[in-house]
C-alpha cells in the first residue's frame, strides 16, 4: 500500500513590508495551542515512523554499533580544585551523568554530589545548567531544565548534610558565580524573548534578591563569570559585534560593579586578570584582535598599553592568566594555536601538536597557582585526548584518551585537507576523513557537514558515531565555509549580513570539488547541518537541488524572513547584527532573496529529513514544519520528505545519552536508505571482509 504523507491545511496569511506582499499559507502553525497544529506534527511523526519501518533493523544495528564503541561505564579526568578532585561518571544503562568528588586524593572515598538520573525521574527531558560549588566547597548551586526550553531553576544543596536549602530561583540561564563569602552568588534571568538581561545578587536565606544590573538594549545579553584569580566577579555584556565588561571584587559582594571599558559600537573585548592588571583581548584598532593591558585599580583606554599587536592572518581568540603564565588562544590558517607566555622571564612558546589538521582547546583549569595547563586535543582520526602540560618544563602528560571499543585503529583511516575555490576566488578549506583504500572513482557515498554562522568554527574533531558511516565506505567532509570562525574573525565577517550568500556559495563549491575530484558523485552525496547550518541546508536545496541526493536539516533556521520580522521571538533583535534587520529595505530584500522557506519553488528537490523540537526556544518548531509543508505542496518529484518533531525536547534534541544515540542512528539510517544503497551496503566493510565479500 502506498503511504500518503500528511497534507497541511492551507490558510493564507498576507503581509506587506516595503511594498512587497507575501502570502504565507502555513503561518497558522505558529499557534502552539491549536489542536490542529499538534495533530499535524503527530501525523508527520507517524508518517515518518511508517516510512522508516522497513529499515528498523538498520536503525537498531547502527544504534548497537554506536553504543558498542563507547565505554558505557566511564569517568572524566578529575579536576583538582584546592583539596578536592571533581569529576563526572557514567554507568552502563543509565542515561545521565553522576557528579562526584573526592577529598585529599583519588584514593579517597567518593562523594556523589548530584545524580542526573535521579533528577530526571518522571521527566521526558532533563538537563543540568549551572553546576557551581562554593569557594569553601560546602555548598552546591545547580540548575535544572526539565522541558527543553532552556528555562532553568536554581537550587542549592548542602554538601555536608545532603539537604536542599529553601533557596529556589526560577527563570534563570547558564551562568552563576559565588562571591568569596560563601553565602552570596550572582545569576542571570530571562526576559519574555528568552534573553538573559538581568543580573541579581542572591544571599542565602534571603527571600528577595537584589538587581545589580539590567541591560535594556535588546541586542545585548548578559553573563556572569569569575576570574581565575578568584579576585573579581565579571558581568560580560555582549551583542554580536559589541561588548562591555563590568567587575566587582569577589571579596566585596555588597559593592557596586564598575565598567572596565565603556562599550563602543563594533568594539569587542574580553578580559583576564593577573596581579595588578587586566589583560584585554580586543578588536579595537585591530581586525584580527590584539592584546592590551590596563591597571585593575583604574582600568580604561586612557591608560592601557599594547602587549601583543595585531597580526595579519592570525586571530587572537582569547586568553587566561595563571600566576606565572599567560595562555593565549590564536587561530592561524584555520588551525587553533596555544601560546604560553612566562610573566617572570618574558619567554614565549607554542604548544606543539603532532598532526597537520587537528582541534585543540583549553580544558578545565580552575587553579590560578598551577604550573600545569590542561588542554584537549583531537582530530578526525584521533579520539578526544586530555593532556596536562607543564608550562615551565614543556612536558606533557596524557591523562586520558577516550576509548573507542570494537578494535578501532587510527591507521586504518585517512584524513586530509583540500581546498575548493568559491565563485569570488576565495579558497575554502574542506577537511576529509575516510577509510584507507578509497577509490576516487565517484562511487563512494559521502556526507558533507556545514554550519557557517556566528563566527563559530567547525573544527575537525573525532566522533566515534561517525565510524558507522566510514565503516560503510563513506567519505565524511567538513566544509569550513565563511560565516564561521574557521579562519578567524574576517572569515566570519565575510559570511554574514549582506555577504551571507557567501556561506551558500562556499558550500556548493565544496560539494562540486568532492564530485570533481572523484571522492563521490551527486547521486551519492548527502549533506547535513543544524540550526544556522539548517539554514545552509535549506538554501543549497533551493539553489542547487541536483547537487545533493540527500539533505538532513536538524532544527533548521529556514523561516528567516518571518522570524527576523518578529521582534517578540527569542534571539530576533539580538541577531540583527548577524543577519540584518529586515525593517530596513536593503536587508529585507537580501534576506528575502535567500530565506529557504520563502524561496521554495515548483521543481525537483533532494530527499530531505527535517527535525524539530517542540520546546525549542532558538529555532521554533514551526520553522521545519512550515518548510516541509511548503515543500510537499510545491516540489515536482516524489522524493522522500520527512519531518520528525521531538515532542519532549528543545534545540539540542534528547537529553539522555542513549536517546541521543538513537537519534543519531535514525539520521544515519535515513541517509543510507535515502541514498538508495542496497542492504548489502548497510553492513560495515570489516564485516564484509570477514565474510570474504
Amino acid at each position: 500500500m502506498q503511504l500518503k504523507p500528511p497534507q497541511a491545511r492551507i490558510i493564507p496569511h498576507t503581509s506587506t513590508v516595503h511594498g512587497d506582499t507575501r502570502i504565507d499559507n502555513y503561518f497558522w502553525m505558529r499557534e502552539r495551542n491549536n489542536a490542529d497544529v499538534m495533530r499535524y506534527l503527530r501525523d508527520e511523526n507517524s508518517y515518518t515512523e511508517m516510512i522508516m519501518k522497513p529499515v528498523e533493523g538498520l536503525q537498531q544495528a547502527l544504534y548497537e554499533e554506536i553504543v558498542g564503541r563507547i565505554k558505557e561505564t566511564d569517568l572524566t579526568v578529575p579536576v583538582r580544585r584546592d583539596d578536592y578532585f571533581y569529576y563526572t561518571r557514567t554507568e552502563k544503562g543509565k542515561q545521565y551523568a553522576i557528579y562526584c568528588r573526592k577529598q585529599g586524593s583519588l584514593d579517597a572515598p567518593e562523594q556523589v554530589l548530584l545524580d542526573g538520573n535521579l533528577l530526571a525521574e518522571g521527566h521526558g527531558y532533563s538537563r543540568v545548567g549551572v553546576f557551581s560549588v562554593s569557594p569553601d566547597h560546602r555548598l552546591l548551586a545547580y540548575s535544572l531544565d526539565v522541558v527543553g526550553d532552556e528555562d532553568y531553576k536554581i537550587q542549592v544543596k548542602d554538601l555536608t548534610t545532603g539537604e536542599l536549602l529553601a533557596d529556589e530561583i526560577p527563570n534563570t540561564y547558564y551562568t552563576l558565580e559565588w562571591a568569596n563569602d560563601n553565602r552570596t552568588f550572582f545569576y542571570t534571568t530571562l526576559d519574555e524573548s528568552r534573553r538573559p538581561y538581568k543580573v541579581f545578587r542572591h544571599r542565602l536565606g534571603v527571600h528577595k534578591d537584589e538587581l545589580v544590573y539590567h541591560e535594556t538594549d535588546a541586542r545585548f545579553s548578559v553573563h556572569v563569570s569569575k576570574t581565575k584569580s578568584d579576585a573579581y566577579i565579571l558581568i560580560a555584556i555582549d551583542s554580536a559585534v559589541t561588548s562591555e565588561v563590568r567587575y566587582l571584587p569577589a571579596a566585596e559582594p555588597e559593592g557596586a560593579f564598575r565598567v572596565v571599558i565603556p562599550r563602543e559600537h563594533e568594539v569587542e573585548y574580553s578580559i583576564a586578570h593577573h596581579e595588578e592588571w587586566f589583560y584585554v583581548v580586543t578588536n579595537d584598532g585591530a581586525k584580527t584582535f590584539r592584546m592590551m593591558r590596563t591597571p585593575a585599580a583604574n582600568p580604561g583606554k586612557q591608560n592601557w598599553e599594547e602587549v601583543i599587536p595585531a597580526r595579519a592572518g592570525v586571530t587572537l581568540e582569547g586568553a587566561e592568566a595563571f600566576r606565572d603564565h599567560l595562555v593565549i588562544y590564536e587561530r592561524e590558517d584555520g588551525l587553533p594555536k596555544i601560546r604560553i607566555d612566562d610573566f617572570r622571564t618574558g619567554d614565549s612558546h607554542y604548544i606543539e601538536f603532532p598532526e597537520p589538521v587537528y582541534a585543540a582547546s583549553g580544558g578545565s583549569n580552575p587553579e590560578y597557582n598551577s604550573k600545569l595547563f590542561r588542554f584537549n586535543y583531537t582530530s578526525l582520526v584521533t579520539p578526544p585526548s586530555v593532556f596536562d602540560y607543564n608550562m615551565e618544563t614543556r612536558e606533557r602528560e596524557l591523562k586520558k584518551q577516550y576509548e573507542v571499543l570494537g578494535g578501532y585503529e587510527p591507521a586504518d583511516y585517512q584524513s586530509e585537507r583540500i581546498h575548493a575555490t568559491a565563485p569570488d576566488g576565495v579558497k575554502i578549506p574542506v577537511s576529509l576523513v575516510y577509510r584507507k583504500g578509497l577509490k576516487r572513482d565517484g562511487t563512494a557515498p559521502a556526507l558533507m557537514y556545514g554550519y557557517g554562522a556566528y563566527g563559530h568554527p567547525s573544527d575537525p574533531t573525532f566522533n566515534s558515531d561517525r565510524l558507522c558511516l566510514l565503516e560503510r565506505g563513506f567519505v565524511f567532509a567538513i566544509a569550513h565555509v565563511r560565516g564561521g570562525g574557521d579562519l578567524g574573525k574576517p572569515w566570519h565577517d565575510d559570511g554574514k549580513l549582506l555577504k551571507k550568500k557567501n556561506t551558500f556559495y562556499d558550500f556548493i563549491a565544496c560539494a562540486e570539488l568532492l564530485i570533481r575530484e572523484g571522492y563521490t558523485s551527486a547521486g551519492r552525496l548527502a549533506a547535513i547541518g543544524g540550526s544556522a547550518g539548517g539554514l545552509l541546508m535549506g538554501a543549497v536545496a533551493n539553489m542547487r537541488p541536483e547537487l545533493f541526493e540527500v539533505i538532513v536539516a536538524k532544527v533548521p533556521f529556514v523561516d528567516v524572513l518571518n522570524t527576523m520580522l518578529d521582534p517578540t521571538l527569542p534571539l530576533t533583535i539580538s541577531e540583527y547584527e548577524e543577519w540584518g534587520n529586515p525593517e530596513q529595505k536593503e536587508f529585507y530584500d537580501y534576506i528575502r532573496s535567500y530565506s529557504p522557506y520563502d524561496n521554495v519553488e515548483a521543481k525537483p528537490y533532494p530527499k530531505i529529513l527535517a527535525t524539530g523540537g517542540l520546546n525549542d526556544p532558538r529555532v521554533s518548531y514551526w520553522e521545519p514544519a512550515k518548510w516541509v509543508a511548503k515543500l510537499r505542496a510545491l516540489k515536482t518529484n516524489d522524493s522522500l520528505l520527512l519531518l520528525k518533531t521531538n515532542m519532549d525536547s528543545g534545540h539540542f534534541g534528547a537529553s539522555g545519552r542513549y536517546e541521543r544515540m538513537k537519534e543519531t542512528a535514525f539520521d544515519f539510517a535515513f541517509i543510507l536508505h535515502a541514498l538508495g544503497l542496497p542492504p548489502a551496503a548497510w553492513r560495515p566493510l570489516s564485516v564484509a571482509a570477514e565474510q570474504g565479500e
